[in-house]
């Protein structure tokens, strides 16, 4: 049975090659814009992911400000400041704390040679290593012992390097930092760095030693990593933590400043989902029209055969065999069309390469552009339209041609 109806398909397509053609064509074009709208909105997504794995995409910041609501005795503009105890007491209250760090920064005189530029110095744990997503390009990153024997090594990102070194190699060398030797033993990959941002020229140096540089007993700021928890219950926690150990409300959003990565992330994918769903509407919009231009054709098919759907009632065909030979026409003209459209989609991503997008805004950041990427996910989902556009688009004219009556179908002429 089946085999009858591709078979009767076929040759009614061959009937009109021209217009079966010209219908596949606009299908084609159809399925073919749905695949790469929703291409585009994965290499968006994706994009976006990447651009906040760059730095970390789990990354915590707690930073220091001034109070703005009177607490019991303390009045409103009391300085906040951070020290060493409240690096344990966010280790204890925050559940599922994976890694922790103390951040202390200067902008510091950093020499090599007869090369002197004024750089920022940061003194932080090895664990923001893991914390900030960082790469090493050369030698290796601060690690554990450097900390505990307040050695006099530094990391250097990768525009420090290139200032105070160019093309030489820098892991080995000594550095001075405000007068005081460093030994350099390790260098960053190059970050996502926007307009006069400090990432890649930054100079690491172990916490624990950054005390020949400044006063670290206050922290500038303290980074974590936290994964699986709640984002609204872990700020209420820092900030009712905190709170206690330094006498402002919880309540108070100017006493602590938070940045979460992993939140904007999440409100980032809300719009990206929003994209995409507009996308798909649009491209389920264009595939419409062609699935207008199918209804057509198949109209004017059951117009044409009109004498032949009333001999075959005449032979005794019933309304489903009618039904099921207009459907199965448009479904083969569907499928066909469907399998040249997504041919097409894939040569067209794949000559279109790479779009701009974060590249445009920062250095190094190739890996938040947009790269078309025709998934499985997109394919199911683009093949899910079609479908529905095609038995919507057949349904009509074959309903009709189930419907007509084989007296006046045997008259017509």
């Amino acid at each position: 049975m089946k085999r009858d109806l591709l078979h009767q398909a076929y040759g009614a397509m061959r009937h009109d090659l021209r217009k079966t053609v010209l219908t596949m064509l606009g299908m084609a074009w159809g399925i073919a814009t749905v695949v790469l709208l929703l291409a585009y909105g994965e290499g968006f997504a994706r994009a976006i992911e990447n651009i906040f794995h760059s730095f970390g995409a789990t990354a915590v910041g707690i930073f220091p400000g001034r109070t703005s609501e009177q607490a019991g005795g303390n009045k409103a503009g009391v300085q906040i400041r951070f020290t060493k105890d409240d690096i344990e007491l966010l280790r204890n209250t925050v559940p599922l704390v994976r890694h922790i760090s103390r951040q202390s920064d200067k902008q510091s005189k950093v020499q090599y040679g007869p090369r002197s530029f004024s750089l920022p110095a940061w003194g932080i744990d090895p664990s923001i290593y893991d914390i900030w997503n960082l790469h090493v390009e050369d030698g290796r990153f601060l690690n554990d012992q450097d900390n505990l024997s307040h050695g006099l090594y530094a990391v250097l990102g990768s525009e420090a390097k290139d200032k105070l070194f160019s093309g030489r190699p820098a892991v080995g060398e000594s550095i001075r930092i405000d007068g005081v030797s460093f030994q350099v033993v390790g260098v960053l990959q190059a970050r996502m760095q926007e307009g006069d941002d400090d990432d890649n020229r930054v100079i690491y140096v172990p916490f624990n030693s950054v005390d020949v540089l400044l006063d670290n007993h206050y922290l500038s700021g303290i980074w974590l990593s936290s994964e699986g928890l709640d984002h609204d219950k872990l700020d209420r926690t820092v900030r009712e933590s905190l709170g206690l150990a330094h006498g402002f409300k919880p309540t108070d959003k100017r006493a602590v400043f938070l940045f979460d990565a992993q939140k904007q992330l999440e409100q980032f994918g809300i719009i990206s989902m929003g994209l995409k769903i507009l996308l798909a509407f649009i491209g389920t919009v264009t595939l419409g029209i062609g699935g207008v231009g199918l209804m057509n054709i198949m109209l004017v098919s059951v117009t044409q055969r009109t004498r032949e759907i009333g001999v075959e009632k005449a032979l005794g065909a019933r309304k489903k065999d009618i039904l099921f030979q207009f459907l199965a026409e448009a479904l083969v003209i569907t499928a066909v069309g469907g399998l040249c459209g997504i041919l097409l989609s894939y040569i067209i991503s794949l000559s279109v390469g790479t779009l701009t997008l974060y590249s445009a805004l920062a250095q190094h950041a190739s890996a938040g552009d947009i790269r078309l990427i025709v998934a499985p996910k997109t394919l199911m989902i683009a093949t899910t339209i079609l479908g529905v556009v095609g038995i919507v688009s057949g349904m009509f004219p074959a309903v009709r041609a189930a419907n007509l009556d084989p007296i006046e179908a045997l008259r017509y002429e």
